[in-house]
């Protein structure tokens, strides 16, 4: 949909020796070196938590291990395992002797086992949020430095953006990618957008004009993988080292507002005794050419024995979102125990995307018993609407060739989940999935001749995270 007419053509032993290099490199100073801080999980921004330890450089593991399920449903029962290893390290320069404010970041992934959704579910709001293909690869480096004191910081290097924009703090917990990155850009941006396990080089500015506004604006680089359509994005940029500037450039704003917020992480408690919320609003723009879905260059529908075959090209591609996360309960001032409410929505034009609408909302439950102060429950719905443009091709297809296949309309994807925490640095989670018009009501693969959807599947799992 996204054609690149340059495709450039990687080294892939070159790739996996940097790979290894840089495991081993930061194995080493893992084991050997002091003040190891706890790694992040995948959806939470390392520069948005600075080392605390008092050491110059910081080193970071942890491992999720996940076993799902699909038991009824889909495009087939089955089981898997999966798995994701993430090693960052950290520079402080300004500890180090150099540049006071600047953080130096370097993160590599293993990624194990094999995917659910693609083989079994055939879901667009696939099951697991680490989800990918399996092997190591590279996955930021970069460097940022704050500038006029405390009020803005700038970022440059390789990037992914999920880390910073479109976040929600309350959706986090949940196992489905839904709540993390959107399906919208997932579909809509070549290669899914610079996302988890891809990233881009590109430039990142944070500007806090005030203690409750934020301000981020990035310009990166548009195609992670440099890939042609017909390649599998991270099969194309296997170990992460393509470094792709090619396929135009996607730039990105976010407004953020916070209110009510804590005086310190440790005290939980909001400075006015207030209910803490925070507000996002913000817009990507895309500058390549992007395919119409359901016109060829001649005005034709691309399903018509007459069409050309050639998509009708629209310059340019974007997108508007907003999201809120908001407690809405509390027991106590500080207190553990709260209830938290998540929503987001983005939108995007139904004539070159294969989704124009998504949105997610659900409520989270910190501390849910007595005496499990560092649990969380939560439930969670997702929703995505095939474009306008692709629907109608499913109809032309119809007309044209006289079948009564299924037209694709939408997808609704539901998520329970239980967070225990056995100790500090181990976390066992269990997730229920229910995913209704898998594919947005897509043919069943295993029977296309009956012209029946995939049938809704359900979908159960246990993850468990360590943090070394």
């Amino acid at each position: 949909m996204h054609p690149n007419p340059r495709p450039r053509q990687t080294a892939p032993m070159r790739g996996v020796r940097t790979v290894r290099f840089a495991i081993h490199c930061l194995t080493a100073m893992f084991l050997c070196g002091p003040g190891a801080v706890l790694a992040a999980d995948v959806a939470v921004d390392p520069a948005a938590q600075p080392p605390t330890t008092g050491h110059a450089v910081t080193v970071g593991l942890t491992e999720s291990a996940e076993w799902l399920g699909n038991l009824h449903g889909g495009l087939k029962t089955g089981q898997i395992y999966h798995g994701l290893a993430t090693l960052t390290l950290g520079l402080d320069t300004g500890l180090a002797g150099g540049w006071q404010g600047g953080n130096f970041n370097l993160s590599a992934l293993q990624i194990h086992g094999r995917s659910l959704s693609a083989g079994f579910v055939g879901s667009l709001q696939t099951a697991s949020n680490i989800e990918a293909e399996r092997g190591p690869r590279l996955w930021e480096v970069w460097y940022q430095q704050k500038v006029l004191g405390d009020s803005m910081d700038i970022k440059i290097g390789q990037q992914s953006i999920d880390q910073e924009f479109m976040a929600s703090q309350y959706s986090a917990i949940f196992i489905g990618p839904a709540f993390g990155w959107p399906a919208l850009p997932s579909y809509d941006l070549p290669a899914g957008g610079p996302v988890y396990p891809l990233s881009v080089p590109g430039v990142r500015i944070r500007a806090r004009p005030n203690e409750t506004t934020t301000w981020l604006v990035g310009a990166f680089a548009g195609n992670p993988a440099n890939n042609l359509p017909s390649q599998d994005p991270q099969k194309a940029n296997a170990r992460g080292t393509t470094f792709s500037l090619h396929g135009g450039t996607l730039f990105i704003s976010e407004w953020q507002y916070v209110r009510n917020q804590p005086e310190s992480k440790e005290s939980g408690s909001p400075v006015n005794g207030g209910l803490p919320g925070t507000y996002k609003l913000g817009a990507w723009y895309h500058t390549h050419k992007f395919s119409d879905t359901r016109f060829d260059d001649g005005g034709r529908s691309l399903a018509s024995p007459l069409s050309s075959g050639n998509a009708l090209q629209h310059s340019g591609n974007y997108s508007v979102y907003g999201l809120a996360d908001q407690t809405v309960w509390r027991e106590g001032e500080g207190g553990a125990r709260a209830v938290n409410v998540f929503a987001r929505a983005m939108a995007a034009p139904g004539n070159r995307n294969p989704i124009s609408f998504s949105a997610n909302f659900g409520v989270t439950m910190a501390a849910p018993f007595e005496g499990r102060s560092q649990d969380v429950i939560g439930l969670g719905v997702g929703y995505v609407k095939i474009g306008g443009h692709l629907r109608a091709l499913d109809v032309d297809t119809n007309a044209f060739l006289a079948t009564t296949q299924p037209v694709r309309n939408s997808e609704t994807f539901i998520e329970a989940t239980y967070q225990y925490q056995l100790t500090d640095r181990w976390q066992l989670q269990g997730t229920l999935q229910y995913t209704r018009h898998p594919g947005g009501g897509a043919v069943d693969t295993n029977n296309p001749a009956n012209a029946k959807r995939i049938p809704n599947a359900t979908v159960v799992g246990l993850r468990t995270n360590f943090m070394f």
